[in-house]
């Protein structure tokens, strides 16, 4: 009898241990069939990060399957470095399996990475490019974006194009351009580089350009309106040529010239980059002469698709790229003659 009774205890135990390491088996599949990415932007106010983070979401979604649920999360940097680092903290705690972020600044990602690093958590930089030096620290460190080198060049070709082709641009017949520059940020890697080349790239085409003055208006619309406002009371109808290193501070161009009260055929010619779709309109219309097309949509695609295969211990799309960690988007100019092209992309 007590033989028997030893038998049932040990059988009763074992099909205990069974359950029990199949329920565990069973939980972590069910969390493992769960990625959890969370998404940090630099500030809410910026139209161009916002387009991007919707199409991220969105791009995440459809690519749920049966055994995979994706949950996303989301917080803003509210333009300071110290309260982005707070947020990714709080949704590294929360259990983010993945972390995609726009940078505040893009020269101090270090606490980032180390919390990322300790809780071996992958991250996906975009849009701002962390220096090299720093993206190398781990090598579960990505990013994904745009050379804006190549921007600055592509806007200064675009802005040639466009004067060589209209003489009437030099308004005042001198055989110089009198050009004004927005930039987005002082120190700002991007706003440098975008400055320079654009600059560079129209007086390597063969014209001579003016400087009248630089104003940093912080990648913001209305900054760039108050700045305009206060140029064009200073040289009134002497500026014929607006450089922006973003569409944002070109559209405040445009709403100062609006208000300003000058007919259409006194502005001066006004050149952005993004490709905003209120600039494609004001393109369209004639208020604005072109942009330089960062390719939001192939940006976010690449994000998710890139979440999505390091969540799944997968390297297909992660064998092609750059030095294994960097996916650069290519930019495309905008002119009047392809506009529609564009407007019918983004009405998809």
């Amino acid at each position: 009898m007590n033989k028997r009774k030893k038998i049932v205890v040990c059988l009763i135990l074992g099909i205990i241990l069974v359950c029990n390491i199949c329920g565990c088996q069973s939980n972590k599949e069910e969390k493992n069939s769960i990625l959890r990415v969370g998404i940090v932007t630099y500030t809410q106010d910026d139209p161009f990060i916002n387009a991007l983070k919707e199409q991220l979401k969105e791009n995440l979604k459809t690519m749920e399957t049966k055994d995979m649920k994706i949950m996303i999360s989301e917080r803003n940097g509210d333009n300071d470095q110290g309260d982005q680092n707070e947020a990714v903290e709080e949704m590294i705690d929360a259990g983010c399996d993945i972390m995609c972020i726009n940078l505040v600044d893009r020269t101090e990602p270090s606490k980032i990475i180390k919390m990322a690093r300790q809780n071996n958590i992958p991250v996906i930089f975009f849009n701002r490019e962390p220096v090299k030096e720093d993206l190398k620290q781990w090598d579960k460190l990505y990013y994904v974006g745009c050379n804006a080198e190549q921007s600055g060049k592509m806007q200064g070709q675009i802005a040639a194009k466009y004067i060589k082709k209209n003489k009437k641009v030099d308004k005042n017949y001198d055989g110089k351009i009198q050009y004004v520059l927005l930039e987005g940020e002082a120190g700002h890697q991007d706003a440098i580089s975008r400055t320079d080349c654009s600059v560079k790239t129209i007086i390597g085409k063969g014209i001579k350009l003016e400087k009248l003055s630089y104003q940093f208006a912080d990648w913001n619309r209305g900054q760039a309106e108050n700045r305009m406002n206060r140029l064009i009371s200073q040289y009134k109808d002497g500026i014929e040529l607006v450089i922006s290193n973003n569409d944002e501070m070109a559209l405040g161009a445009v709403e100062a010239y609006r208000k300003a009260g000058y007919e259409q055929a006194e502005w001066p010619v006004i050149f952005g980059i993004d490709g905003l779709d209120d600039v494609l309109e004001a393109i369209k219309a004639g208020e604005m002469q072109g942009t330089v097309y960062n390719d939001k949509e192939d940006q976010a695609l690449q994000i998710a698709k890139l979440a999505v295969e390091i969540f799944r211990g997968e390297d297909v799309n992660r064998n092609k790229l750059k030095e294994g960690r960097y996916y650069v988007s290519e930019y495309q100019p905008v002119y009047s003659s392809n506009v529609e092209d564009f407007i019918k992309r983004q009405t998809r």
